[in-house]
C-alpha cells in the first residue's frame, strides 16, 4: 500500500508537539521533523485513507499556528531501512548513552548504554527535551546515590519509557512509568525487556491519579507547559520529603511562569539545563521542596 505526505509548517515548538500528538492519534505512519525556510516543518506520513482526517486534525488542534499542506503521494521505498537514516548513538548525559539497536556504541566503563529503537511512542534520546531530562536525572541520582539505597522513580508521560529506563540504568532501584497513550506502555515494556530491566520497571496506561501518594525519590515529566501545569499539585504530592521533581519539554520562555507555578505548590527551582535545537531554546528544571 502506498502512502502520502502532509507537510505541516509550525510557528513554534509547542505547536509542533501538538501536531505530532494529534497526527499519531489520527493514524499517522511516521513523522519527520525538518528545518525549512521560515521555521520548523513536520512531514507526516499517512495511509491514503487517513490523510484527510490527519490534515483536518492538525488544522483543528493548532489553528493559525500551523499551515497544513494538501496530502501528496510519496514514492514507494523500503521503510524498514529508510527510518534508520541519520540515527546514531547519543551521549544523553554524563553517565548514559542511548542508541538504536542497529548502531554500536563504544563501550566506556563510566557510561551505561540503553537501547531504544524509534517507535510510535516519543523518546529515543535524539530530542533536546529527552537529553535535558536525562541530564538532570543523572545529576540527581548521582547525589542520591550516597544517601538513598535503591531510589524510586516515577515517569509521568513515559512514552517509550526512555526516562524511566534511563534512570534505572543510572542506578535507581525501580521505576514506574505511566501514559494516557495506549501505545506507550506496551512499547516501554518491550524496551525494558530489550535492556534486561523488566524486573525493575513497571509501565501502565492511565492518569497520574492512578498512582497512590506513596512518595518517590524522583518524579519526572517530559511534557509541554500546557500539559504539565494542571498536574503540578499531583506531581508535588508524589515527591518524597528529600526528593526532586524534574520537568522537561519546556521552552526557555516558559521559565518565569513555570517557576511561579512551582512556588505555588511549595517547590523551588534548584537546578536547570538548556539546549538549543531547531531554532528553539529548550529548558529542563529540577525543583525541590522550599525550605521554610
Amino acid at each position: 500500500m502506498g502512502s502520502v505526505r502532509i507537510d505541516v509548517r509550525v510557528d513554534d515548538a509547542e505547536a509542533g508537539e501538538l501536531v505530532s500528538a494529534c497526527s499519531w492519534e489520527a493514524g499517522a505512519l511516521g513523522i519527520e521533523e525538518v528545518t525549512a525556510e521560515g521555521g520548523l516543518c513536520l512531514r507526516v506520513y499517512a495511509p491514503p485513507a487517513r490523510a484527510d482526517a490527519i490534515a483536518a486534525a492538525c488544522a483543528a488542534e493548532v489553528g493559525g499556528r500551523a499551515r497544513v499542506a494538501a496530502p501528496r503521494p510519496v514514492p514507494e521505498q523500503d521503510w524498514s531501512l529508510a527510518w534508520r537514516q541519520g540515527l546514531e548513538a547519543v551521549v544523553a548525559s554524563p553517565r548514559l548513552v542511548v542508541r538504536p539497536s542497529f548502531v554500536e556504541a563504544v563501550a566506556a566503563p563510566d557510561r551505561a548504554v540503553l537501547v531504544v529503537d524509534p517507535g510510535q511512542a516519543f523518546g529515543t534520546g535524539h530530542h533536546a527535551s529527552t537529553r535535558l531530562a536525562l541530564r538532570l536525572l543523572d545529576a540527581a541520582l548521582a547525589e542520591l546515590g550516597g544517601r538513598i539505597d535503591g531510589a524510586r522513580v516515577l515517569d509521568v508521560g513515559t512514552g517509550s519509557g526512555v526516562l524511566a529506563l534511563g534512570a534505572v540504568a543510572l542506578g535507581a532501584g525501580s521505576a514506574v512509568g505511566l501514559d494516557l497513550d495506549p501505545l506507550a506502555a506496551p512499547e516501554a515494556r518491550a524496551n525494558a525487556r530489550t535492556n534486561g530491566l523488566g524486573g525493575r520497571s513497571h509501565f501502565f496506561t492511565g492518569p497520574l491519579e492512578a498512582v497512590d501518594a506513596a512518595p518517590f525519590d524522583l518524579v519526572v515529566a517530559n511534557l509541554i507547559r500546557r500539559e504539565v501545569a494542571p498536574l503540578l499539585p499531583g506531581l508535588e504530592a508524589r515527591v518524597s520529603t528529600c526528593g526532586a521533581l524534574v520537568l522537561s519539554g519546556l521552552l526557555d520562555t516558559d521559565r518565569a511562569s513555570v517557576e511561579a507555578s512551582l512556588s505555588a505548590v511549595g517547590l523551588r527551582v534548584t537546578r536547570s539545563a538548556e539546549e538549543r535545537e531547531g531554532g528553539d531554546a529548550w529548558l529542563a528544571i529540577e525543583a525541590r521542596r522550599a525550605v521554610t
